[in-house]
């Protein structure tokens, strides 16, 4: 017995093993080792935590079909590569799990792999006949690009993704940031605001507390967007429904904040972030129009930064574009990107190429002075 112990391969040079998960229980089965890889991600994504994708599949699946293609050393994960397909005219395209929710997805591999490993998941991905991908999400320096031929996707920016560095204390970086003019500026608002009513700044973090704030949230961001075009699917029934269930199923990780700024009991502004491997990562923010004049969105997201940087939180990924809002706490940019390629048919050739001019035309409308004016009245105008 001791001797056939010994002789046993170690993990590492055990055989490779690739499959595909097509079903939800079996996409549940991966919980136990999932999160280890996106912890191993160079820049690990929340919206990639298994009950992340895991909720937005019950979610959003229903109609399409689940390929979630995994590696195995023994009974080891080692690596995954998350993606579905969904049918449109005529059409399968792949995609990857999470939608535009999956925001820095990527091909995820253990520490100890290496390229031999990302390259068999792709060839296991690419044994699925699909028409053509449109890969929303990637990072620009993304392991399933490296794994790929060079062209086979073409990359188009899609969110500038702005990043702060919270480098020192909060009181050090605040006033580095915000001069002395513009700090008055913010106590003077907050007094104003408190002529109204009591102001409260909480940050929700508990289940018990989460789920009251969330509520909250969903109120002031349908106030912000009546009459307007929102694309972030954040209040949809749909999308009300999966970010209930995906905070609640987050929340024992510690990983969901909501900041909640209220006026005489009232909501008027929040900001919902994600935490994960030292970093934070914006979700969505809003703030009631009727109180515009107060900067409640301002005093959510500084409330939101500041809380973070107590907590440990040295990377704030604000992601989405450079609004004006997000210019003095940006330090650079590192965009999130849309891949579109890898046709395997003559008509997904002719939908990827359209696709791509499609997305360029729509950007080049959107930087124009007549269509900034338009924006968020006009749908296709209003779209990435």
């Amino acid at each position: 017995m001791r001797g056939a112990a010994l002789a046993r391969p170690p993990i590492s040079a055990a055989k490779l093993r690739v499959e595909t998960v097509s079903s939800e229980a079996g996409l549940l089965r991966l919980a136990g080792e999932w999160d280890d890889l996106v912890a191993a991600m160079p820049r690990p994504s929340p919206f990639f935590l298994h009950a992340w994708l895991l909720e937005w599949w019950r979610h959003y699946g229903p109609g399409v079909e689940l390929a979630v293609h995994v590696a195995y050393r023994g009974d080891r994960l080692v690596g995954a590569l998350p993606l579905y397909t969904r049918q449109t005219l005529g059409l399968r395209v792949t995609e990857l799990v999470g939608g535009t929710w999956a925001i820095l997805g990527d091909l995820l591999l253990a520490p100890d792999e290496d390229a031999a490993t990302a390259a068999a998941l792709v060839e296991q991905a690419e044994s699925s006949g699909d028409d053509f991908a449109s890969l929303f999400g990637l990072p620009g320096s993304s392991r399933l690009v490296e794994a790929l031929p060079p062209g086979a996707l073409r990359l188009i920016e899609r969110l500038e993704a702005p990043v702060m560095e919270l480098d020192g204390t909060w009181d050090e970086v605040y006033r580095r940031r915000f001069s002395a003019k513009q700090r008055s500026e913010r106590r003077r608002r907050l007094r104003k605001l408190a002529e109204l009513g009591p102001v409260e700044v909480a940050v929700a973090r508990t289940p018990a507390q989460l789920g009251p704030a969330l509520e909250d949230a969903y109120r002031v961001h349908r106030l912000r967007w009546q009459g307007r075009r929102d694309m972030s699917g954040f209040i949809t029934p749909t999308g009300v429904r999966f970010h209930r269930a995906a905070v609640l199923a987050l929340a024992p990780m510690n990983v969901p904040r909501i900041t909640v700024v209220r006026c005489a009991g009232r909501p008027v502004a929040f900001a919902f972030t994600l935490h994960l491997a030292g970093a934070t990562y914006g979700v969505a923010m809003a703030f009631d129009p009727a109180y515009a004049a107060f900067g409640p969105g301002l005093e959510a997201k500084l409330t939101s930064i500041e809380a973070a940087a107590a907590e440990g939180i040295t990377r704030v990924e604000l992601l989405g574009t450079d609004a004006q809002h997000k210019r003095r706490l940006t330090d650079r940019f590192e965009p999130v990107y849309q891949g579109i390629g890898l046709a395997r048919t003559f008509r997904g050739r002719a939908a990827s190429e359209a696709l791509v001019a499609a997305i360029h035309a729509r950007r080049r409308l959107k930087r124009s002075p007549a269509a900034k004016r338009l924006y968020e009245r006009v749908p296709l105008l209003a779209r990435k």
